[in-house]
């Protein structure tokens, strides 16, 4: 997968070099090319930004320094060097690598297209989802547009479709003070998916919201600890029996803290029986 984000503040996206997106840089897995949208900009000011037309407070990106700026990462000619891996991590196996756990593969990408992917990060997106990171996980060209004061021209993404499929999307219902942010977060959900990036299935098949449910609570070492203990039926030794709590541990968090997620979920008789038990009134 190849990733390129478009920012007039390059260093923000310094932790693609790092951690798990690192570690898929040196795999050759993922490539990162961060752009300064100021290298577009042609007057002596280097200014990307103007007054809002028909007046207003505040400033709105131009579309003179974008247009080209999209051109060029599209076509692959914008001249910037691909991100390095901050600190190099394949002398060290991690632990399912060591263990021989097979790859994750998800289904292979749902649009039937060679354009590239245009990420454009706003409180006015369709909200992003991990059904999102899984679809976008099989992505080969993936840019983000990272906006800033009240956004870009909207002219610019009109245009853009020309070249791109253009999605606005939203991490939640708040406003930032540019797309820089959403863009490390939608980056991180979706890189952690790419096929032999985590390694190991069932870190992935046990995430919050991969069943529509939230993840229960986990632990470790050691089993008591400040007069805490772990859950008596984590050491039973039944391995059908300790499935069944974490998924009732599962069922009843998103009962206490998302129960609209409830309505969605592919849920069993027992699961309902579990939840009815609980004060659950759903279908």
């Amino acid at each position: 997968m190849r990733l390129d984000v478009i920012t007039i503040f390059p260093e923000y996206l310094d932790p693609l070099r790092h951690a798990l997106l690192g570690k898929a840089i040196e795999q050759g897995r993922l490539e990162v090319g961060v752009h300064d949208l100021r290298a577009w900009a042609t007057d002596g000011h280097k200014s990307v930004d103007s007054s809002p037309a028909g007046g207003g407070p505040g400033m709105v990106m131009k579309p003179q320094v974008w247009g080209p700026a999209l051109d060029d990462v599209a076509t692959g000619t914008a001249a910037t060097p691909a991100l390095e891996s901050a600190l190099p991590h394949l002398d060290r196996a991690r632990h399912d690598e060591l263990e021989g756990v097979a790859e994750h593969h998800y289904a292979e990408r749902e649009e039937d297209s060679d354009l590239p992917l245009l990420l454009v990060p706003t409180p006015a997106g369709k909200p992003f989802t991990q059904a999102d990171a899984r679809a976008w996980s099989h992505e080969e060209h993936i840019v983000f547009a990272c906006g800033r004061y009240e956004g870009i021209d909207q002219r610019v993404l009109l245009d853009a479709a020309r070249r791109y499929r253009v999605r606005e999307v939203s991490i939640g219902d708040y406003v930032l003070i540019g797309g820089e942010v959403a863009a490390l977060v939608i980056a991180e959900a979706i890189v952690r998916l790419i096929p032999g990036v985590l390694g190991n299935r069932r870190s992935h098949e046990e995430d919050s919201f991969s069943e529509g449910l939230l993840e229960g609570p986990c632990y470790t070492k050691p089993r008591r600890w400040r007069d805490l203990e772990i859950p008596e039926v984590l050491f039973s030794g039944d391995h059908a029996r300790v499935d069944r709590w974490r998924r009732e541990q599962s069922l009843l968090r998103t009962l206490t803290v998302r129960p609209e997620l409830l309505d969605a979920a592919e849920l069993s008789a027992e699961d309902r029986a579990f939840l009815a038990e609980r004060g659950w009134k759903g279908a």
